[in-house]
């Protein structure tokens, strides 16, 4: 497949912009090129437009390669790019999953796209076939999130694959809770899938929320194309430096990592024996879906008592 023939013209035929740090990023050299402030602090200069520190440490502990990787500001700059890059305004389509997460929809109408959802079955089971025949010829991207939200579950690697060998398109697999899982990331599949484009994010198991860091995950003409697209100095030095620092501490990460799940455990029995709590869904994220007998009542009374959860009554 031919990520060339799917994307909008004017993006393949789009001249970047070309940033002073583009052009030179010489060190120890007297730079007036950027029109920065000279005086000395830790901000004064503006940051790698590629992060290629961030990215070395992040690839190096992912055992991949850093043109495989794209940072953006969140994941959902990642999403907004992939639109932006592939569907025409008022023309293209994107096939998502009902229930998922939200911004995938936010995404697509503020880009003037429009959008197809399939249901998911009452066991918040993906059917790939139905994914396939529910795409149209102007279906450009299929955005699947697996682990799910806010379902909690992983989707079916079979069903997933049926529809990256069975749909012409971009297929977006977010991975925003895969460290909760003990399923393997569909990294690995990089290289036999070249439409196919991973999102993680340092918010969740990092603990990096405030930073805004997204991980974006593609071939090397995939990642290509959304640098082409993105702004220039998207990740702030503050973010960079941060991230970094966190992510050389990799110990205290584990450790978080492993007492989240163990009182993910514990909650689960809790609510299992709660006569309220009708049915508890199985999680491989870092939160639990379960069906209660008045949800309004019982958000409620958590928030009253200091707790607050999302109610998805409202929810298909």
């Amino acid at each position: 497949m031919s990520l060339d023939q799917l994307l909008r013209e004017n993006i393949r035929n789009l001249v970047p912009y070309s940033s002073a740090r583009d052009e030179s990023n010489a060190v120890g050299m007297i730079q007036l090129d950027a029109n920065e402030n000279p005086f000395q602090n830790a901000y004064n200069r503006y940051p790698d437009p590629y992060q290629k520190e961030l990215k070395s440490v992040i690839c190096e502990q992912k055992s991949a390669s850093p043109e495989n990787l794209i940072i953006g500001n969140g994941s959902d700059e990642l999403i907004d790019l992939l639109i932006r890059s592939f569907c025409n305004p008022g023309i293209d389509n994107i096939v998502v999953l009902k229930p998922s997460y939200g911004m995938y929809k936010v995404s697509a109408a503020v880009n003037d796209v429009k959008l197809i959802e399939v249901a998911l079955d009452r066991d918040f089971n993906l059917q790939g076939q139905k994914v396939i025949d529910a795409c149209t010829e102007n279906t450009k991207i299929v955005m699947l999130c697996s682990p799910n939200n806010p379902t909690g579950n992983s989707l079916d690697k079979n069903e997933v694959l049926k529809i990256i060998n069975g749909f012409k398109g971009v297929v977006l697999l977010d991975e925003a809770y895969a460290d909760f899982s003990n399923e393997s990331s569909w990294i690995d599949g990089l290289d036999d899938y070249s439409q196919l484009f991973i999102i993680q994010t340092l918010s969740k198991s990092f603990g990096l929320a405030g930073l805004r860091l997204g991980l974006g995950w593609g071939s090397s003409e995939l990642v290509g194309i959304l640098n082409k697209v993105k702004p220039p100095y998207n990740i702030n030095e503050a973010s960079q430096k941060q991230a970094v620092l966190a992510l050389r501490n990799i110990d205290q990460y584990t450790t978080q990592l492993a007492l989240i799940k163990e009182q993910k455990a514990w909650l689960a029995s809790e609510l299992d024996q709660i006569e309220l709590v009708l049915k508890r869904f199985e999680s491989d994220a870092n939160f639990i879906l379960i069906r209660v007998i008045d949800a309004d009542l019982i958000y409620d009374y958590l928030f009253r008592n200091g707790v607050v959860v999302r109610n998805r009554t409202s929810e298909y």
